[in-house]
């Protein structure tokens, strides 16, 4: 099913196509109705792994191609790339009978459908879940939502509103000043990992079922899952966690402190880390200190342990103590622009950038998060102009097609 897929849609050879095997998912085929970010960012995640994206949008296109500044070299938004490489642009007005008609054909031959309307949207088209799985018994479908398909179906999904509402923002930034959102949309990139999760999931259940089912993810209860050990101070020990600047609720040092030129990051987050800490600094005298040899004494005599510890860091830079730390075993880093960031995976050879396409097309991207020891994410596509693919993908569905139900059971390689 899959290897005829592919053929038919004259999908260029992956470049990890050369290694010994394919990426794991080549040959699932994804119907994409998703925008902005959490949607896109899961399906490029997955085409990276070799699905097939299809990446249906609007004539106007995903809200994203407008989200400027910033914009690359050629005047695209930044935005629009960093989350849509490897996929194929279709536009569809739902309200055009026979874009509509291609719509359905998409769904009706696709594995896994990924959409991010409100709740109830796709039904007057045909397209929310019961209606595709009517026609396609295999299909994996991923609803994205802000707050969920019950109580919170009418309310937006905006990251920004999920940082507030879910109490995030109410941790961040400094206990004297107002709360802060984070500089990414955090909930928006979790739940695309979980809509990833959950897709692969279904999949690898169908595998064993023959039949699909429908999966949602919301930023509000990924918010809540993503805030791990504040949100269990309150579920589980009924304390309402509050802002604290840079510090940790439960570990100390663990935040930047100032050193003769910028700040340090340091995480020694045991006893054994402290003490090597003490004694690189030169004060080997702290770890013997009934307060501070332990880390829940430390927790508790912070603003005792803090000034000492700038005294000793204020000896050195920021990056001469860094060396020497890590060198000794104490888990520490500068404070880096996203520029440093970048440069500083470089030099650990992650090679964080990678060009999605190829020639004069290749957009330069932040390389997929995942290794693989017998195959590879691929870069194949740059990401799409709008409806770049239109008339291709338009002339598959129209080509005759089996029965996609009756191949349900295909699992991917």
């Amino acid at each position: 099913m899959s290897a005829k897929r592919t053929e038919e849609l004259s999908l260029p050879m992956s470049q990890a196509e050369s290694t010994a095997h394919p990426p794991p998912l080549t040959g699932v085929l994804v119907a994409d109705f998703s925008r902005v970010l959490a949607g896109p960012y899961c399906t490029m995640l997955l085409a990276d792994l070799g699905a097939d994206v299809i990446k249906v949008e609007s004539p106007q296109g995903d809200d994203t191609r407008r989200w400027v500044p910033p914009v690359s070299a050629d005047g695209v938004a930044t935005y629009f790339l960093a989350i849509n490489r490897n996929k194929r642009s279709i536009a569809l007005d739902l309200t055009d009978a026979r874009d509509l008609a291609a719509a359905r054909e998409l769904a009706r031959r696709a594995d896994v459908l990924v959409e991010n309307f409100k709740p109830g949207g796709l039904a007057k088209f045909g397209l929310d879940f019961e209606s595709v799985a009517g026609a396609n018994r295999g299909i994996v479908y991923a609803s994205i939502t802000g707050f969920g398909s019950a109580g919170g179906k009418n309310l937006p999904g905006y990251d920004l509103m999920v940082q507030a509402i879910s109490g995030l923002m109410s941790l961040t930034g400094d206990p004297a000043g107002p709360p802060f959102r984070s500089g990414i949309s955090v909930f928006d990139v979790i739940t695309g990992l979980h809509a990833a999760i959950g897709i692969l999931a279904a999949l690898g259940q169908r595998a064993a079922t023959g039949a699909g089912q429908h999966v949602e993810a919301s930023l509000m209860t990924s918010a809540l899952s993503a805030m791990v050990n504040q949100a269990s101070a309150y579920v589980a020990g009924g304390v309402t966690p509050v802002r604290m600047g840079n510090s940790h609720p439960s570990l100390f040092p663990y935040e930047p402190l100032p050193t003769a030129s910028g700040d340090l990051i340091i995480t020694a987050g045991n006893d054994a880390q402290f003490r090597k800490l003490c004694r690189v600094l030169g004060g080997e005298h702290l770890a013997d200190d009934a307060r501070f040899a332990r880390t829940d004494g430390r927790t508790a005599h912070r603003d005792q342990l803090r000034p000492l510890l700038t005294g000793l860091l204020a000896k050195r830079t920021a990056g001469e103590w860094f060396g020497e730390l890590i060198q000794a075993g104490v888990p520490c880093g500068p404070v880096n622009t996203v520029a440093e960031g970048v440069a500083f995976a470089e030099r650990l050879g992650l090679s964080p950038v990678v060009r999605a396409g190829q020639g004069d097309a290749a957009v330069a991207t932040i390389r997929h998060p995942l290794t693989f020891s017998a195959a590879a994410p691929r870069y194949d596509l740059p990401p799409p102009r709008l409806d770049e693919h239109g008339d291709e993908i338009r002339a598959w569905l129209s080509q005759p097609a089996g029965d996609h139900a009756a191949r349900s059971a295909w699992t991917p390689a």
